[in-house]
């Protein structure tokens, strides 16, 4: 696998986001598409952007668009990585299901963990 790909309502803003969430450079940028991927290799994240994008509920319920997909990222420190989050412009969701997992959305409304083994 290359990539997961994300859509959005602009690729290039939620790119953003996540190239200094995980600070990961930048490998492919053109009009309504960006890639960024670990500086060693490896599969990345892509960014596509949807002009008919509508935000995923989280906790999923039957009348919302459903989450389809979500990302895991594990942390050193689950504390000082959710305020990084929080920071660049990520929220708390509402529902948290476990207690060592924080679930938070992106600016787009893609919910993602931080975890911390």
């Amino acid at each position: 696998m290359a990539a997961t790909t994300l859509d959005a309502p602009n690729a290039h803003e939620l790119a953003r986001f996540y190239q200094r969430l995980l600070g990961w450079p930048v490998q492919k940028e053109e009009p309504g598409w960006v890639e960024i991927a670990p500086p060693d290799g490896g599969a990345g994240l892509s960014f596509q952007t949807e002009p008919l994008y509508t935000r995923p509920q989280w906790p999923s319920s039957r009348s919302e668009q459903q989450m389809m997909t979500h990302l895991d990222i594990e942390v050193h420190d689950l504390s000082s990585a959710v305020d990084h989050a929080l920071a660049l412009g990520a929220t708390v969701a509402d529902f948290q299901p476990q207690s060592d997992v924080r679930v938070l959305c992106d600016p787009a409304g893609h919910p993602f963990c931080l975890f911390s083994r």
